[in-house]
């Protein structure tokens, strides 16, 4: 939805408005703008909104045809849209780890049983693993795509909103340290259709570092803080293989033992850092534009020590971390 469709819901008066579109990051892209204007002086207080109501099924990628979109190129060269991305994803999770299908459950009952308390949350119900692997609400958890599961994946539809403001004159203010929106990292080289499905010249080396990695390092470069100063974490979960990916990106734990760490409990509510204590889009769905907008108010809530039976006791620092439209990271760090 453009920034005039909420400028004709607020009756026209006249206010700037900003149009942010990077799938995913959508929300962070937004905060960040709002941001902006604040620093720079342009606004005293900025509402950030997403909304979003996508159809069923697969649908165009926004834009038409992006011959230099290596997302595009995804769905296009290799008819890897998300539910067989996510699906390899998490087939190679299990090669290089030793990651199981018994985790990627953990994951999903992990956040179903905090979501269940969240007033906000779509899905509501807890699950146990063998639910997810067989049985949801009566229905078979019918496999989407190699190691995933419906039960296991998130659906879209939602809105968020936040207001950001200078701090002054405001109570019981959360503030925001860092958003990081950066880009990944690759050699220059050129993608051209058709050959790029069969010609081996255009294949280039691995950034030493992952773009998620980056996404995360960045904010806390820019904060001044580290992976030890998280209370909590809200991180894209799209799939449950993706979340345990979180947790090493966003320095958590060390290569391959994310799903020891969620074993431990460490990532559970009581744990040392709870991830997704909202219950994130596995019990929101995948709500493309508000996403970000949505984590960025379960820090809020948090941090005030006003999120009922999902509280983390003692929150004083949390990260975001969501990734978007090819080339849109997202992280943002708020503070008490």
């Amino acid at each position: 939805m453009a920034g005039a469709t909420f400028a004709r819901a607020l009756g026209w008066e006249g206010a700037r408005v900003a149009s942010v579109y990077a799938a995913c990051a959508s929300g962070a892209q937004a905060i960040d703008t709002a941001r902006a204007q604040i620093l720079a002086g342009l606004a005293d207080e900025v509402l950030v909104v997403g909304a979003d109501a996508a159809p069923k099924g697969f649908f165009a990628p926004a834009g038409g045809e992006r011959p230099d979109d290596p997302d595009w190129l995804r769905f296009r060269v290799l008819g890897a849209t998300n539910p067989a991305y996510f699906g390899l994803y998490a087939r190679r999770r299990m090669a290089l780890y030793g990651d199981t299908q018994e985790d990627f459950a953990l994951v999903k009952v992990k956040n179903a049983a905090v979501g269940a308390f969240n007033e906000y949350a779509r899905y509501r119900t807890p699950v146990t693993a063998e639910e997810v692997a067989a049985f949801r609400d009566g229905r078979r958890s019918t496999a989407a795509a190699g190691h995933l599961r419906h039960v296991r994946r998130s659906r879209r539809a939602g809105a968020g909103q936040l207001k950001l403001a200078r701090r002054r004159g405001v109570r019981d203010p959360v503030r925001i340290r860092a958003v990081s929106t950066v880009t990944p990292t690759f050699p220059r080289t050129v993608l051209d259709l058709p050959d790029i499905g069969t010609d081996s010249a255009v294949a280039v080396d691995p950034s030493p570092e992952s773009f998620r990695a980056s996404i995360a390092r960045t904010a806390y470069e820019e904060a001044g803080i580290g992976p030890a100063d998280l209370s909590l974490a809200e991180v894209y979960d799209l799939s449950t293989a993706l979340e345990l990916e979180w947790y090493e990106d966003i320095g958590l734990c060390g290569p391959g033992e994310r799903a020891k760490l969620l074993r431990s409990g460490a990532t559970a509510p009581g744990g040392r850092v709870p991830v997704n204590a909202s219950g994130g889009l596995a019990s929101f769905g995948e709500a493309v534009p508000a996403q970000a907008v949505a984590q960025v108010c379960e820090l809020t809530q948090q941090l005030r020590g006003r999120a009922g039976q999902r509280q983390v006791a003692g929150a004083r620092v949390g990260i975001t971390a969501n990734q978007g439209l090819f080339g849109h990271g997202s992280a943002v760090i708020a503070v008490r």
